[in-house]
């Protein structure tokens, strides 16, 4: 069963999300504070972390930053903030997912486990070839890692698997609608600030590659083999 770290420094909020946790099956860690909770990621093999952005010694921010220079471990963030700017730059500094208090435990849980889903399902890849190729893009399922002309690329979770459903549906326009619920897989509740972000970051990342995924205008996307 997947290892979830828990990293919340209300104890209260804390001790609910685990007793969730631990009674659907999972293994959890616990810390209370942003420094202990990412001694505890670099000690541990962990699939999904639960992380608040308000915490003491290092706020989970700077947390998110540090993971994500080694890891594309999915990562849900916390916040009680409700600027719109807080949430994009969650998003813009690796996180996949990202819920406002108050929740609902329940819910929160339902967003883990899509998460964790989603990771197991694209690691069983699709048919019997471990990666494919277009045009110098490599995506490689086993270790989840991208290959732009030889490079090594880091993506986030939801930047890689938002980058391998568009390449494994080459040609096909792709609405906002269909992207979020093959990621998300739930009624998001984000704007469309949101999932631009998380292209925005990929097309980044990708550079001149970037041309192949290209905006069909109040639609979707579409990963185009030449242009």
């Amino acid at each position: 069963m997947a290892k979830i770290l828990i990293v919340e420094d209300e104890k209260i909020l804390r001790e609910i999300l685990m007793d969730y946790f631990l009674n659907d099956g999972y293994e959890v860690m616990e810390a209370s504070d942003g420094k202990t909770g990412l001694d505890l990621y670099q000690q541990h093999e962990v699939d999904l972390i639960i992380l608040d952005i308000m915490l003491p010694e290092m706020d989970g921010w700077s947390v998110c930053r540090r993971i994500r220079k080694t890891s594309d471990v999915p990562i849900i963030m916390l916040t009680a903030r409700v600027d719109e700017d807080d949430t994009l730059l969650g998003f813009e500094l690796g996180a996949d997912d990202y819920v406002t208090k108050p929740y609902s435990p329940a819910v929160l849980l339902a967003r883990a486990k899509r998460l964790l889903d989603s990771r197991a399902r694209t690691n069983k890849t699709i048919n019997t070839n471990d990666s494919f190729i277009i045009n110098g893009i490599n995506v490689h399922f086993p270790s989840r890692s991208i290959t732009v002309d030889g490079e090594r690329v880091s993506l986030t979770h939801t930047e890689f698997e938002i980058l391998a459903y568009l390449m494994q549906n080459q040609g096909i326009v792709i609405s906002r609608e269909q992207l979020i619920m093959k990621i998300w897989g739930y009624a998001y509740a984000g704007d469309d600030r949101t999932l631009n972000t998380h292209i925005r970051n990929l097309r980044t990342k990708l550079g001149n590659k970037a041309r192949h995924i290209t905006t069909v205008v109040r639609t979707g996307y579409k990963f185009v083999d030449s242009l």
